[in-house]
């Protein structure tokens, strides 16, 4: 029989440590090793192997040094179909010169927030200096992990893994909020081709970008959902 000893992996500065239980060798000479994941507490729950992966580390040091403030998460399985593993908790993000605050925001897939904070910095940014002549201040979200399905299905919405952000609002330095459900359609000439830029900015970043033409759900937020790859979906 296999004894297990623990081995804590940790990703330096950033404080984010994992536990890893190794497997000794067994009698036979032969060992192996293999990650377990946390139990969630109440009824037992289907678990898949938990694993600390060169990318997360990479992602981590990515996010770091495009000057974002952040916590990682313990990976945990919420319920059936629902898990935050690789996750970070975004409290702030880099711009150009200056700190962007953002709201609202749960916890978030690594990969799905450095897409987050590159769009921020080079997409949105930069274009409400160019087209509204203010930059940026803070983004307003909806959230981003929630345990739910698809609204109208019975399908899991990818917001239930933690890979989707739902965006409402953009304040910018000199006080004014540009905001998805009024400014869409309502909004001067500058704040609607604002709105524009950025969400064809998100499709070049985020797998999925959901907004008030693909379908009334969406009148009021963007949704941008993993990241870019060869299945993109801009709406």
């Amino acid at each position: 029989m296999k004894k297990i000893v623990p081995l804590v992996l940790c990703f330096g500065l950033l404080s984010a440590c994992t536990v890893v239980p190794q497997a000794t060798a067994s009698s036979s000479g032969a060992s192996s090793s293999r990650a377990v994941a946390v139990a969630p507490r109440g009824p037992s729950l289907p678990q898949a192997p938990l694993a600390v992966h060169a990318q997360d580390r990479q992602c981590l040091s990515s996010l770091s040094e495009a000057g974002a403030q952040f916590t990682p998460v313990a990976d945990a399985y919420t319920g059936q179909g629902c898990s935050t593993i690789g996750t970070v908790q975004l409290t702030a993000l880099g711009s150009d010169e200056a700190r962007l605050g953002v709201s609202n925001m749960g916890p978030v897939q690594c990969g799905v927030g450095a897409a987050f904070a590159a769009w921020a910095r080079f997409g949105v940014d930069r274009a409400a200096q160019q087209i509204l002549g203010s930059p940026l201040q803070r983004i307003e979200t909806m959230g981003s992990y929630a345990c739910r399905n698809v609204a109208g299905s019975e399908r899991r919405s990818a917001h239930a893994t933690a890979a989707a952000i739902d965006i409402a609002a953009f304040v910018l330095a000199d006080g004014r909020r540009v905001s998805v459900a009024q400014d869409w359609s309502a909004g001067t000439p500058e704040e609607q081709e604002f709105l524009r830029t950025v969400q064809r900015s998100a499709c070049r970043r985020f797998s999925t970008v959901l907004g008030p033409e693909y379908n009334a759900a969406h009148r009021d937020h963007f949704h941008v959902e993993g990241v870019i790859d060869d299945s993109s979906f801009c709406r």
